[in-house]
């Protein structure tokens, strides 16, 4: 199964693996209870199982997820599409910033040229929209990024980004928002419905809400926290006793179609249509998991029913 990244033609998997995790000790413990080993399995395992679609950023784990999925692409000989990000640092001020950034990024990933290349967050401090846009738009025409893609930006900031780039031809691929069942907010703030309007594809990032759709987390379940789940309200007994119906809507419904509630929850988001999920896999078995999420389908009126029981969550 693929899906056409926005009016470009270029055509992915209906799903990609995240890299975030990849070579990160800030947020999440690589190194630790994790490391190389694990995320290259879970390299493999993806691709093995026909996901070919991968998402980093250079900012993830300072360039080493970028590093390592380089190491990995060599090594296999399935055509591999990377998605990677530009950071929008105040200190970057002028288009050449923009292109040295792009060249480091593909040095890392030992390639000569990027599926899609995203603007990580909107930020136009000194450098202005128009000429970061503009010398991505360049960087298409000397064919070191295929297509272009913006993280982060709202229904407004879309729209413009994509009115620069139409003006010289070059369509809007992606905006990569945080989305999934207990994250509905691009709904409300007419995200979703722009991106359906322009014809933009929407990259879903954390699609499992950080795990708590995985139904690993429970008020009952005592699990002890690392990282970012810590500090985060939604893990607290409290927050876990909100998703309850949630959790048990996606385990009847992974009871009947023997999938994992994971699964049911990406697969939903599947169901949005114009929205590739890009679940997180640490090891093998995250990336075996996220894989049975393709090449099936829930009933509309099963959609329906996890659209109504996580309307607390638009």
């Amino acid at each position: 199964m693929t899906t056409t990244l926005g009016k470009t033609g270029i055509e992915v998997t209906g799903l990609g693996i995240g890299t975030w995790a990849w070579g990160d000790k800030l947020f999440w413990n690589y190194g630790k209870d994790y490391g190389v080993e694990e995320v290259e399995e879970a390299f493999n395992t993806a691709v093995q199982a026909g996901i070919t679609f991968f998402d980093t950023a250079e900012v993830y784990g300072l360039g080493k997820s970028e590093s390592l999925l380089g190491k990995f692409i060599k090594q296999t000989e399935q055509p591999i599409q990377i998605a990677t990000k530009y950071a929008p640092f105040p200190w970057r001020f002028n288009g050449e910033a923009v292109s040295e950034a792009l060249i480091e990024s593909l040095r890392r990933l030992q390639l000569s040229q990027i599926t899609l290349y995203q603007v990580h967050w909107p930020f136009s401090f000194l450098l202005s929209q128009t000429t970061l846009l503009n010398t991505l738009a360049n960087e298409v025409e000397k064919g070191r990024i295929q297509t272009i893609g913006v993280s982060n930006y709202s229904a407004t900031q879309m729209r413009e980004a994509h009115e620069i780039l139409a003006k010289r031809g070059i369509p809007l691929a992606v905006n990569q928002v945080q989305y999934s069942l207990l994250s509905r907010k691009i709904e409300t703030q007419a995200i979703l419905s722009t991106a359906r309007e322009l014809g933009v594809t929407v990259l879903a990032y954390s699609p499992l809400a950080q795990g708590l759709l995985t139904g690993k987390y429970t008020p009952k379940k005592a699990v002890s926290l690392e990282g970012a789940r810590r500090l985060d309200p939604r893990f607290s007994s409290q927050g876990l006793e909100k998703i309850v119906p949630v959790l048990n809507l996606l385990q009847s419904l992974g009871a009947k179609y023997q999938k994992t509630s994971a699964q049911i929850a990406l697969n939903w988001l599947i169901a949005q249509k114009n929205v590739i999920p890009i679940p997180g896999a640490k090891n093998a078995k995250q990336a075996l998991e996220n894989a049975g999420a393709l090449g099936w389908s829930l009933e509309d009126e099963e959609v329906q029913q996890l659209e109504e029981i996580s309307r607390p969550w638009l």
